[in-house]
């Protein structure tokens, strides 16, 4: 009985062996192997447009205040009004900044009577040299005090530096202010002093130079395009956004303009650049300028996904700015139903 069941054992071990390489074959059998088909990565030189967007200004702008504080006395000019230059725009207050003033002239007048005691002293004796050094030190001190506050009591008063227009008022009369704190934001009026500043990569500076055209458009105006020319390229990123700043003088063409219009520039720089250029079939999961593409691993039996950065497109191909360095071939048909896990074979 016992050498029965041990039969039956091994015998149900065995079909169990056998069912279980009869799933495996089917499983090796049923496994999908994706036809695909290649397409070779060429080069080519372009001068690409830069886009970039940002807001119309006047090239000739100041933030106004004053350089002492004090109470606003008087101001003489409203938010939209034009000025022209050397105008007196505000005035603060002159009792404090007079009596400051004078009180520097009764200090000089001291000094200078203590100066002469002290000189007719020392010819008579009377006096020791370090007297007379004091006392010539002291006449010194109080005479560069007094061009103090009469350097002061010039600023006492806003004028403005430019011929423009005031964009923004600060303050009302009364008010107190301090030293440096804007009152007023003015902007030149002149119709050649319109520009815009974007903001560019490192790369798309390094290609850009002072006199490069552009194409400018904006929202206030959208059936027009207006040129431009770059006229600055900062020294240096913005800390912030590590950015650097495009200055874009503007031609009006005649049209009014205003500081904050919003604009998009299409910067059109001289320099040419290398791209690796793809068929457009080859891209997958694309989003703006990210997108991937698949190219044959070392097997050529197996895909491997590449992330790649797009310059732009230029009817069925595609120009690459990074991600395919070193790589000759990507694939195009069949690429839809990949993964990084398909088998492959070329068709």
């Amino acid at each position: 009985m016992k050498q029965y069941s041990f039969i039956i054992t091994l015998f149900l071990l065995v079909a169990c062996g056998k069912q279980e390489e009869k799933k495996a074959d089917n499983a090796m059998g049923d496994e999908t192997v994706v036809p695909v088909k290649l397409e070779k990565v060429t080069q080519t030189v372009r001068s690409e447009s830069i886009s970039a967007s940002g807001l119309v200004a006047s090239s000739e702008e100041a933030k106004l205040s004053f350089k002492i504080g004090g109470i606003i006395q008087k101001i003489f000019v409203e938010e939209g009004q034009k000025v022209r230059k050397g105008q007196v725009l505000a005035s603060l207050n002159m009792t404090e900044i007079d009596a400051q003033v004078s009180q520097a002239k009764f200090g000089v007048e001291k000094a200078e009577r203590d100066f002469k005691r002290v000189e007719n002293m020392l010819k008579d004796t009377a006096a020791t040299l370090e007297q007379m050094q004091n006392a010539t030190t002291g006449f010194d001190v109080a005479k560069q005090s007094l061009q103090i506050a009469q350097f002061n009591r010039s600023y006492a008063q806003i004028t403005s530096p430019i011929d423009g227009a005031v964009i923004k008022k600060m303050a009302n009369e009364g008010e107190l202010t301090g030293p440096g704190t804007p009152i007023f934001y003015i902007t030149s009026n002149r119709q050649s002093d319109w520009v815009v500043r974007v903001g560019v990569s490192d790369k798309d500076w390094a290609r850009l130079k002072i006199g490069d055209k552009a194409n400018v458009s904006l929202d206030a105006y959208p059936t027009e395009t207006f040129t431009g020319t770059v006229t600055k390229l900062a020294p240096a990123a913005d800390p912030m956004n590590k950015l650097y700043e495009i200055e874009v003088r503007i031609n009006p063409n005649g049209q009014r303009f205003a500081s904050g219009l919003f604009a998009k520039v299409e910067l059109k720089p001289v320099q040419n650049r290398n791209y690796i250029m793809v068929p457009i079939e080859a891209i997958v999961e694309g989003n703006g300028q990210d997108a991937f593409v698949y190219v044959l691993d070392d097997s050529r039996k197996k895909v491997k996904r590449l992330p790649i950065r797009i310059g732009f497109v230029d009817g069925d191909k595609v120009l690459v700015t990074n991600g395919l360095e070193g790589i000759t071939e990507v694939v195009t048909s069949g690429s839809a139903f990949l993964t990084e896990s398909s088998n492959v074979i070329i068709k």
